[in-house]
């Protein structure tokens, strides 16, 4: 691995005589690899006898190598994410800071590890607003929030600068800030091509200025989690001591163990570093503030566009404990969500809203057309449907959109399950299947080696 000359010097003088166990574990290690359960779906057996636990994480894994997650059925159906085991740390900021029903604004959210993790983290009457700015990152969000089924969700794509003229609704955001992209050096090289120290200037700058155009939808004594996948101090610490005193902050410890291995470079400012040589994951870095000043006006509830709506028959009854949701139709789509879902709603006034809650189908004549991602809600009432167990052949077949037929079933909508795991819907004609997976969520690959991919700690 080539290292850009003055990426060295400057990691060298954060790290004095710890530079050289950094750069061997940066060009000669290989990335590990880790994934985080979904608490509701992952049905996974002794798993912790099995895998590493991610040590400051109750829902992450490592895993002795990397399987092709493609080839999984329950990797499509949410029971788990691929994440990197360093920023799984956010959990720590939640179990010892942040408690009972809060808001929370995941402002640069895509992928969406980090708000699924945080949907798994908060309780149910929390809501966990997902953004993506850029449309088509966005896209990629909604599809990884609905597969995790979290009914408390609501995917946005808006800039920061909307938000920010909301006024104070949300208890907690989480800036996940585009970076320079120094920690993924060694599982991405092409991540050193794009390196420069003008970059590291300029994504420092925008940083600030999304901080900044956000800081108004903090409510006052609200948190701020702050992190980057990078490691010059610019990006990391600058910025934190830049939110504190320019937007009124108090930086907050997390507690952590030494076995960690979390790097602090300084008592005095709590941030908290993850460095290859002394953590195993990527690079990360993460701070916890809490807003000391509001210039802002507070927020102000608007009037509700939203009046009462009555499902179609028997469409209720697909969704457990339908009586505490709220039934909306849109552009002739149902959906259902908890009313703190409707509350937050009610505020979002000129964001751009791609989808809240649970997508239940829509009505097409006498026929209601049921939604993939209510397949994979974590509130779907399974007795609702007339199920079938795939093998896991038919499993992958599936999610090819592939022809296959279901000679034993019924006509009528299906619920198709792998390892007693929704994976989808589809409608029975006898001689085939209408399926009713979205085809940008459908499996491209062409190999045909399906059974080399099985990730076998998660199966039976």
């Amino acid at each position: 691995m080539n290292l850009p000359l003055p990426f060295v010097e400057h990691t060298k003088s954060l790290l004095g005589n710890q530079w050289d166990a950094f750069r061997q574990a940066l060009c000669e290690q290989p990335s590990p690899v880790s994934v985080r359960l979904n608490p509701i779906k992952a049905k996974a057996k002794n798993l912790a006898d099995a895998l590493r636990p991610v040590p400051w994480s109750n829902l992450g894994y490592y895993l002795p190598q990397r399987p092709s997650f493609t080839f999984d059925p329950l990797f499509h159906a949410g029971t788990y994410y691929v994440q990197e085991a360093s920023s799984m740390f956010i959990e720590q900021a939640f179990w010892q800071h942040i408690s009972g029903e809060v808001q929370v604004l995941d402002l640069c959210a895509a992928p969406g590890g980090k708000s699924t993790h945080v949907a798994s983290l908060v309780d149910a009457q929390s809501v966990v607003v997902c953004n993506e700015v850029i449309s088509s990152r966005a896209n990629i969000l909604l599809e990884n929030v609905l597969k995790s089924g979290f009914e408390n969700t609501i995917v946005t794509n808006s800039d920061p600068a909307v938000f920010g003229r909301l006024g104070g609704i949300f208890d907690v955001i989480l800036v996940d800030a585009p970076c320079s992209g120094e920690g993924m050096f060694r599982k991405d090289p092409n991540a050193i091509g794009e390196w420069s120290e003008n970059n590291v200037q300029l994504c420092s700058e925008r940083q600030r200025r999304i901080l900044r155009d956000v800081w108004g939808a903090l409510k006052q004594d609200g948190w701020l989690i702050y992190s980057t996948c990078t490691y010059n101090r610019c990006e990391n610490e600058d910025n934190v001591q830049w939110i504190a005193a320019e937007l009124g902050a108090e930086v907050v410890p997390v507690q952590t163990h030494p076995d960690w291995g979390i790097i602090t470079l300084s008592d005095e400012l709590p941030c908290y570093r993850f460095m290859p040589h002394s953590t195993q994951g990527e690079g990360f870095f993460m701070a916890l503030l809490r807003k000391t000043a509001d210039a802002t006006s507070p927020s102000v509830k608007r009037k509700s566009k939203t009046k009462p709506q009555i499902a179609p028959s028997g469409v209720k009854n697909y969704l457990s404990d339908y009586k505490l949701l709220k039934f909306e139709e849109v552009g002739g789509k149902w959906r259902a969500y908890p009313p703190s879902v409707q509350q937050i709603l009610e505020h979002l006034e000129g964001v751009k809203i791609l989808n809240a809650g649970i997508p239940l189908g829509e009505q097409k004549g006498k026929d209601f057309v049921p939604e993939h991602a209510l397949a994979l809600s974590n509130r779907l009432n399974i007795e609702a449907f007339t199920t079938v167990s795939l093998t896991r052949e038919q499993a992958i077949n599936y999610l090819r959109k592939e022809n296959f037929t279901l000679p034993d079933a019924p006509k009528g909508y299906v619920l198709l399950i792998y390892q007693e795991t929704p994976i989808g819907i589809v409608k029975n004609l006898g001689n085939r299947v209408n399926s009713l997976l979205p085809n940008e969520w459908r499996i491209r690959s062409l190999s045909s080696d399906v059974g080399a991919h099985k990730l076998e700690v998660f199966a039976d």
